[in-house]
């Protein structure tokens, strides 16, 4: 149901219900993480398949960057635990992993992204080869995904 004040999709509860959410703070926010969390548990299921797959740890990651602005890309790849700069960004690889039977079907990475200039962290976490905007770097400039581990 959309609300017309906004135009965006509102969750659809009992007014009873509603009345309730509103007045503890952050039981309306604690439903809606619920439910967003749901598809990605399910799609994580469905990509590790129903057994779980064997992972090797890779010693290296190809990743992609984009720079937005130049409209230029360029090939990155990373040692674990060593770090590159593309731009200002500088990336550390934590670690990497890919399935044992398959290991060109997909790569895990674990990245710290900091922006050499503001001096802040724009990404810590896993990124996903076959599905770079499950969990992606959310920068106007640049963007980086990976490609694979070896």
């Amino acid at each position: 149901m959309a609300d017309p004040q906004s135009g965006r999709d509102k969750l659809t509860m009992s007014p009873n219900a509603q009345n309730r959410a509103t007045r503890r703070p952050g039981v309306l926010a604690a439903i809606r993480l619920a439910l967003l969390a749901a598809p990605v548990a399910a799609f994580c299921a469905l990509a590790t398949g129903a057994a779980a797959q064997m992972m090797a740890t890779g010693e290296r990651v190809t990743l992609r960057g984009l720079d937005k602005l130049a409209g230029e890309t360029v090939d990155i790849e990373i040692a674990t635990g060593a770090q590159a700069e593309f731009g200002r960004l500088q990336i550390t690889l934590v670690s990497c992993r890919f399935p044992v039977d398959d290991p060109a079907a997909e790569a895990y990475a674990f990245l710290e992204i900091h922006d050499r200039i503001r001096g802040e962290q724009l990404f810590r976490g896993w990124m996903i080869a076959t599905s770079p905007a499950l969990n992606a770097l959310d920068d106007p400039r640049y963007d980086v995904w990976v490609l694979g581990c070896q």
